[in-house]
């Protein structure tokens, strides 16, 4: 841990910074499972497999060979999927049901060792940063698609591709960066979402009515 994170660890409470790298992997897992689900849960899976990084004890079932199969197929499917224009907002539509309980259980399998009320505290918390992820992402590729060229949908995906594997990266190795990278990009998820529902109620005609004139 460089000098700088350790001077930020020093001035806060200690139980945050005796527990920022476990809150760190759960928001990053919540957050990753909101843009790439199956990707999150195999390279996790795939550094346990492989002794690179070691899994919490309610983690280690994603390095079993079956849960490592399954997700990496279905990464592999998501990862075209998630550049075809319209494909990749009906696939968002579904994964909508998949992604949110998603984060939510991955998350709370990270504090699974906590006792019941920390692991339902951080699953409820989980689920939230993933919804709030899942629905930023599938609003805004859903805006895109109105662009009749499919080179910023491309590159859209290409990005959060990359997104996340930088994000996990950073909740690893700097986790204190990584959770005010977070709060930002929640911050400004839900101002996208604010965004996006007022423009989709412009784009149906769902405004406040025009005023009556004033009678003379």
């Amino acid at each position: 841990m460089n000098e700088w994170a350790a001077q930020w660890l020093a001035l806060l409470p200690a139980p945050l910074a005796q527990h920022a790298p476990t809150l760190a992997l759960a928001a990053a897992l919540a957050w990753g499972a909101g843009l790439r689900l199956y990707l999150v849960v195999f390279l996790f899976g795939l550094l346990g497999r492989l002794e690179w990084w070691p899994l919490p004890e309610n983690l280690e079932v994603l390095a079993h060979p079956a849960v490592l199969a399954a997700s990496g197929f279905m990464a592999l499917v998501e990862l075209f999927a998630d550049k075809v224009p319209w494909i990749d907002s009906a696939w968002d539509a579904l994964n909508t049901f998949v992604r949110i309980p998603g984060g939510a259980a991955l998350a709370g399998a990270v504090f699974g060792d906590s006792g019941a009320a920390w692991a339902l505290a951080a699953a409820l918390l989980g689920g939230t940063v993933a919804a709030t992820t899942h629905f930023a992402k599938s609003g805004t590729r859903a805006a895109v698609n109105g662009s009749p060229e499919p080179v910023s949908n491309v590159a859209l995906s290409l990005g959060e591709d990359a997104s996340v594997l930088g994000g996990l990266w950073l909740a690893l190795t700097h986790p204190l960066l990584f959770l005010a990278a977070l709060v930002v990009f929640l911050v400004l998820a839900v101002l996208l979402l604010r965004a996006l529902a007022r423009g989709a109620r412009r784009l149906l005609g769902l405004g406040r009515p025009p005023s009556a004139p004033d009678r003379p």
